[in-house]
C-alpha cells in the first residue's frame, strides 16, 4: 500500500508530498521541491513509526 509523506521544503517552506512504497523504508530519497525546484534530501526511517530526516541537499 502506498503512503503519502507530507513535508515542508527546507529551502522555501512550501508543502510537498512524496508517494512512498513500504519497500522504500530505510532508504535515502532525493526529490525536487514542486515550488522552488531545489533538491530535497530525505532519509526515510527503517520502520513506519519513525520520522524522516528532511534537509536541503548540501545543508
Amino acid at each position: 500500500m502506498m503512503e503519502i509523506l507530507e513535508l515542508d521544503c527546507p529551502w522555501c517552506g512550501e508543502p510537498n508530498e512524496l508517494p512512498l512504497e513500504p519497500q522504500e523504508l530505510g532508504q535515502q530519497v532525493l526529490m525536487d521541491c514542486r515550488v522552488c525546484c531545489r533538491p530535497i534530501e530525505i532519509d526515510l526511517p527503517d520502520d513506519a513509526d519513525g520520522r524522516p530526516v528532511v534537509r536541503g541537499e548540501g545543508q
